[in-house]
């Protein structure tokens, strides 16, 4: 049995352990009720952006997209990895990284041995855990969340745009945390470019005749850059928010394990110190007993 010093520095450190938990949980629980706004704002906007694009084009020729739309044997790959800049948030990040391993293990095995496949990180924990593959590395907007607005978004997204137009990657993706509630986060792999032309509505839309100004093949053009740029935005605000509740679970559950541990340590404390009590009671009756006897 450990003695009573060793047990007294666990305890308090232990203290000091659950201390910093309960901190970061309360501060999680912050930033998750601004990151969880920014979201649920997002999506209305995002889903009727997608709206729109079905009921313009769901008429056109599916050729009509511009050079986001060429779809090409897919040779060169781009995946783009939403993380977080720091840890302490349970299996968020480790998600990502095994889901972009499988992906490119089990779909693009033949262009990873040709080193083809880049993998661009948004977040820190995936940009390390990429880095040490050299081949795979295919740069980093890691400081994306010291500011975090749609003009920040879509400056990469703009890039993305220019090097698929360019021919460098015939495919990219992007891998990223859904966020539904604190608790629950789920990994999302989605289609960047070529974008999946939107397919019309099952139910007739004759209803919806309407007459527009530009043309709307011209509509069509401008409003996938946007959608794109959409796209990516709204990755990163699921992934920010899913962040901050995969951290506040995370600390919730590492404050009541440092309490049922501060339950041990004291009840091993209080053993060790009634023993040492005990010890001394019998060492001074032996004493006594000897000066008797």
């Amino acid at each position: 049995m450990a003695n009573l010093k060793e047990v007294r520095s666990r305890i308090t450190s232990v203290i000091s352990t659950q201390q910093i938990t309960k901190a970061m949980k309360m501060v999680s629980a912050a930033k998750l009720r601004r990151a969880q706004d920014a979201i649920t704002m997002m999506r209305p906007y995002a889903s009727k952006l997608r709206e729109i694009m079905s009921n313009i084009s769901g008429s056109l020729d599916s050729s009509v997209g511009g050079q986001y739309s060429v779809v090409r044997p897919v040779n060169k790959v781009l995946i783009i990895a939403v993380s977080s800049n720091r840890g302490l948030c349970g299996a968020f990040n480790a998600n990502i990284n095994r889901t972009i391993s499988r992906m490119i293990r089990e779909n693009y095995s033949n262009q990873a041995q040709a080193g083809n496949v880049k993998v661009m990180s948004i977040g820190k924990k995936s940009g390390d855990f990429f880095a040490k593959m050299g081949n795979l590395n295919g740069g980093n907007h890691n400081d994306i969340y010291a500011n975090l607005t749609f003009e920040a978004v879509s400056k990469i997204a703009e890039g993305v745009m220019q090097s698929f137009a360019a021919g460098e990657f015939d495919k990219v993706e992007v891998v990223y945390n859904q966020f539904k509630n604190a608790a629950v986060q789920n990994v999302m792999v989605e289609q960047v470019l070529p974008i999946i032309p939107p397919t019309a509505a099952k139910e007739s839309k004759a209803a919806n005749d309407y007459i527009f100004e530009p043309g709307k093949e011209e509509l069509v053009l401008q409003l996938i850059p946007k959608s794109i740029k959409v796209q990516l935005y709204k990755a990163v605000l699921d992934s920010n928010a899913s962040e901050h509740g995969a951290r506040m679970t995370a600390m919730s559950k590492a404050t009541d394990n440092a309490g049922d541990l501060l339950k041990e340590l004291r009840l091993s404390y209080n053993k060790a110190r009634q023993a040492a009590i005990t010890g001394e009671i019998l060492e001074i009756v032996a004493g006594a007993e000897a000066l008797n006897g």
